[in-house]
């Protein structure tokens, strides 16, 4: 099986949306309120990976249970470096049902949010296009 860290350092945003679950909940570091399911989760990701150069995971740590991992990254967007940690807590399937992303400094969660921004329209048509494909399986 391929962990979250694995599929995010390979860019594979496909095996970033098989590990979440169907009712994960993504809770932004620039928007105020969670975005609930896995279309919507899984469009912001990828369009995470369009916006982050340089990403990469300099530590992680995991409780002893295995449920919650803390997966500390640094990434630029826009020339600004960006601290940041992924929080992830794992279903009872193995599976992401909620993941919390926190950045550092403001000036460069500024510039994560204004990129991201300019990724919603495809973000909201990938997300309505994977709602439809669901509903006509």
């Amino acid at each position: 099986m391929t962990t979250f860290r694995e599929a995010v350092e390979a860019m594979d945003a496909d095996a970033v949306e098989a590990l979440l679950a169907d009712d994960v909940v993504f809770t932004s570091p620039v928007a105020f309120k969670p975005y609930p399911g896995k279309p919507i989760t899984a469009a912001i990701l990828r369009g995470v990976m369009r916006v982050f150069e340089n990403f990469r995971y300099l530590r992680e740590i995991e409780s002893a249970d295995g449920r919650d991992h803390a997966l500390i990254f640094e990434a630029t967007v826009d020339g600004k470096t960006v601290n940041g940690c992924d929080f992830l807590h794992y279903d009872a399937d193995h599976k992401i049902d909620s993941l919390t992303v926190m950045v550092r400094p403001l000036s460069a969660a500024q510039a994560l949010s204004e990129a991201m921004a300019a990724q919603f329209p495809r973000i909201q048509e990938e997300a309505l296009a994977a709602v439809q494909a669901q509903s006509a399986s």
